[in-house]
């Protein structure tokens, strides 16, 4: 089976329980550090599957590393290579796929109740349930794409999650850790006590019960990971959530920062 491509843009905000789920179901997974000037590959014909994690940079920057990664998911989705998307990735794809990336109208940081819709591309995506809580934290949104299905929305922003074939974009992180959400609070609680409001949690607020809502988003990960992986070609057996957990430590993370210039000190052209 060819490996995974696993795009990561920031040091601090790797692949996390991601890793874990491909390592325990031996899916074999390449890392491209375009943070530690690793260049990312822009044809798709010799990975099973393509994965973009999150970004500082917005999707509008226009910068060189973002060029060649739009041309990786243009031709993934030429040979139909199943795409994934977190957050930043998911924006991504749906710019790839001609939709428009914008400001959404608030910042949505912390745990929030989204909503799976009625397609169903959603029901296999997520499941039966109506409601699920998801952790976000993310500044931009992005409209749905032409022949792709809605499958979550939210409150502060309406498009959470999008499905096209055997492609998936979130606007939402499934792959955080407890230690990885600690972190990005510990790094940015000066920004996160500037912002509060309805659609930005307060620190206490998102660490209570971390522990118990951080495995409840990894069940939830089992299963959307699980049909995500039994699309790749070669891959034929579908992964029953629930059948194997794993403690490894993962990296630490940081989150996407805000503001106007989120894009300029890092990874530039």
């Amino acid at each position: 089976m060819q490996p995974v491509a696993i795009c990561r843009h920031d040091a601090a905000q790797g692949p996390g329980y991601l890793i874990d789920f491909f390592d325990a179901h031996a899916i074999p997974w390449r890392l491209f550090a375009v943070d530690a000037g690793e260049t990312p590959p822009t044809r798709a014909g010799e990975f099973s599957g393509v994965v973009i994690l999150g970004s500082p940079a917005s999707v509008n920057d226009d910068l060189s590393w973002m060029r060649r990664e739009q041309a990786l998911l243009r031709d993934a989705l030429r040979l139909e290579r199943p795409v994934l998307g977190h957050c930043f990735g998911g924006q991504l794809l749906a710019k790839t796929l001609g939709a428009r990336v914008r400001r959404n109208s608030v910042p949505n940081i912390g745990w929030g109740r989204v909503l799976v819709t009625r397609f169903d591309e959603a029901a296999e995506w997520f499941g039966a349930r109506r409601e699920l809580e998801l952790f976000h934290w993310h500044f931009d949104t992005f409209e749905i794409p032409r022949g792709a299905k809605r499958v979550l929305f939210g409150t502060y922003c309406m498009n959470k999650g999008f499905a096209i074939g055997p492609h998936l974009g979130l606007q939402s992180h499934l792959e955080v850790t407890a230690d990885s959400i600690r972190q990005w609070c510990r790094n940015d609680g000066d920004d996160i006590r500037r912002n509060i409001s309805a659609s930005v949690q307060p620190e206490a607020d998102m660490l209570a019960n971390l522990d118990a809502r951080v495995t409840a988003l990894h069940r939830l990960a089992d299963r959307v990971y699980g049909r995500w992986i039994a699309r790749l070609p070669g891959r034929t057996r579908l992964i029953v959530p629930g059948l194997s957990r794993l403690t490894a430590p993962v990296l630490p993370h940081t989150r996407p920062r805000g503001g106007e210039s989120w894009g300029e000190r890092l990874l530039q052209a």
